[in-house]
């Protein structure tokens, strides 16, 4: 399967090291029920939901029947083509964006062990088809497998963008800022700037733990430095070199946009990024939509690893390379609190 690169060009090797975690936890309150999914999605207040935050959130549902030694992370595919990550605990589940096909959704977990694992919702960052795509005929397939409907939540400024052959049939609405649960799961979404109508990316908590899926946006801001540095796996954009985008086939106009505020994260400005914002708690950084055309693997490791080398992180953090054709083995993380 893809690429769990522990050695790169130019820097020093990135290793996986276990560490210890402080058992900092903040209360998150359930508040009231998104529309028609009884207690399975709650929302929540998040005043507390900042940056470094340790949350443990849980509900009152039984646990599924599947033994819980930690969250599982799965880059199913990345990439212009298609976009979609699974995570989730055994006992709670959620996919991040349904850009692929639904019949390549669905093989790809099984491919990776995940095809008996809990899907209880689908998040959506915005609606440009390569995230979104399959959003219709997976709501229809999940709650055909499932037999009982399963949430799309994405923002309203998303869902009125959906080409109509795009629409599920069980949308719930979300308000970025504003985080909301999925069975004990805290989904978090916050704004990020694409050229979409109300975009956003995701932060996923299980205990003392923060997933992220952040791709998708023309530039750092203050607020995803913020999400960045709590995260113990982030799955970041990697996007484009800029040498290779300038010297490329592309249109200008499309060169424009790629390099605008509301384009698309280009190694340099990834890398600068994760310089500023990593937190003592990354332990995997995957690096995600990489474009075909204008990066190359190899750029986007070194981009990362001399990144990582300046933070005084080379030691802490295993980095892997996401990829359009096939998914990544799922990343594992510990979880010593609920």
């Amino acid at each position: 399967n893809g690429s769990s690169l522990r050695d790169t060009c130019t820097a020093d090797r990135c290793v996986e090291v276990r560490r210890q975690h402080d058992d900092h936890r903040v209360h998150v309150p359930s508040g009231g029920q998104l529309s028609g999914f009884g207690d399975e999605s709650q929302a929540v207040t998040v005043g507390e939901l900042a940056a470094g935050d340790l949350v443990a959130a849980r509900n009152d549902r039984q646990p599924r029947s599947v033994d819980i030694s930690g969250e599982q992370v799965a880059v199913l595919s990345s990439g212009s083509k298609g976009n979609c990550t699974y995570v989730g605990d055994g006992s709670s589940g959620v996919l991040i964006d349904c850009g692929p096909s639904t019949k390549q959704i669905l093989k790809r977990m099984d491919a990776v062990g995940l095809g008996d694992a809990p899907i209880d919702a689908v998040l959506v960052t915005h609606e440009h088809a390569d995230h979104a795509g399959s959003c219709r005929v997976l709501c229809k397939r999940l709650e055909k497998e499932r037999g009982r409907p399963v949430p799309f939540h994405m923002t309203a400024g998303t869902a009125a963008g959906l080409k109509p052959a795009m629409v599920p049939s069980h949308l719930s609405m979300i308000d970025a800022g504003r985080a909301f649960r999925v069975g004990h799961m805290v989904i978090d979404p916050f704004r990020v700037p694409h050229d979409t109508a109300d975009p956003v990316a995701f932060r996923v908590g299980v205990g003392e733990r923060w997933v992220g899926v952040i791709t998708d946006l023309g530039k750092p801001t203050t607020l995803v430095s913020q999400k960045l540095a709590s995260l113990s796996v982030a799955v970041l954009e990697f996007n484009h070199d800029v040498e290779m985008l300038l010297d490329g086939p592309y249109a200008w106009p499309v060169k424009q946009r790629i390099r605008s505020s509301h384009g698309h994260l280009s190694n340099a400005q990834a890398g600068q990024l994760l310089e500023e914002s990593i937190g003592p708690d990354l332990e995997h950084l995957v690096l995600a939509h990489l474009s075909g055309e204008n990066n190359a693997p190899e750029r986007a490791m070194t981009a990362a690893a001399q990144a990582l080398h300046r933070a005084g992180a080379s030691k802490n953090v295993t980095v892997h390379l996401a990829a359009q054709d096939q998914p990544l083995d799922p990343i594992g993380v510990g979880i010593r609190n609920w």
